[in-house]
């Protein structure tokens, strides 16, 4: 990869006196950078709460949502295992390690995928994801410049939330989709179960899956009071 791209990706994302570009932006910048058919950003807490922070196209779109919804896929193995993960062939894995997210991929559109953890230092934030739209494996210099993509997002992050103060998310954040529903109604379930948020949102997940129905709709149905777990 010409190392202008990678200079110009920096140059983009730098404050340099200037605002910090959109979500949507941030997206693009690592999309065209890494010559990659589209990309999102998934930020996920230490509890295991996530949401897309941003997304290029509708295929990446539903890879984010998938993973959201069924907890399983790339993005979540790179942020828990700390380390880049590749699948360079959907339609022939090695390792059959995401037995729903692979076909639901595959029909949306992606052939290849890779994912970088989103950290810095020794804080993690979440994932940059990747993927082509035909079976290829990244070069050694787009999972280098991928590792530094990744570290200069982490860092937008932090900037966009330092921008409102401890504790508060901010402005440019809020454009990003971050399921507020589903985070509200894993919060409800916690309280009426008694149990953690993060168990929560799994039977929250399970019973989306089980019956058919979106993450989306199931959580709006708990916070309305149309179905209660027990």
């Amino acid at each position: 990869m010409p190392r202008k791209d990678l200079d110009w990706a920096v140059a983009e994302m730098a404050r340099k006196g200037r605002k910090l570009p959109l979500p949507g932006r941030v997206g693009e910048i690592c999309r065209d950078t890494l010559h990659a058919s589209g990309a999102g950003v998934m930020l996920i807490s230490s509890d295991g709460v996530q949401g897309s922070l941003c997304t290029t196209d509708a295929v990446s779109g539903v890879i984010e949502e998938l993973q959201y919804s069924l907890g399983e896929g790339p993005c979540l193995d790179a942020y828990r295992q700390d380390q880049i993960v590749t699948e360079s062939d959907l339609s022939h894995p090695i390792t059959n390690r995401w037995p729903v997210f692979t076909g639901a991929a595959l029909r949306a559109g992606a052939s290849a995928v890779f994912s970088v953890p989103l950290k810095t230092g020794v804080l993690r934030l979440g994932s940059l994801d990747l993927y082509m739209d035909q079976p290829a494996s990244p070069s050694d210099d787009q999972l280098a410049d991928g590792i530094i993509l990744a570290s200069l997002v982490a860092g937008w992050v932090i900037d966009a939330q330092g921008e409102t103060g401890p504790g508060a998310l901010s402005k440019l954040l809020t454009t990003g989709d971050f399921h507020l529903a589903v985070h509200n109604a894993a919060g409800m379930l916690s309280v009426q179960l008694g149990v953690p948020v993060a168990e929560a949102l799994l039977r929250l997940r399970g019973h989306a899956f089980a019956e058919g129905i979106p993450l989306n709709k199931t959580a709006d149905d708990v916070i309305a009071g149309r179905l209660r777990f027990t």
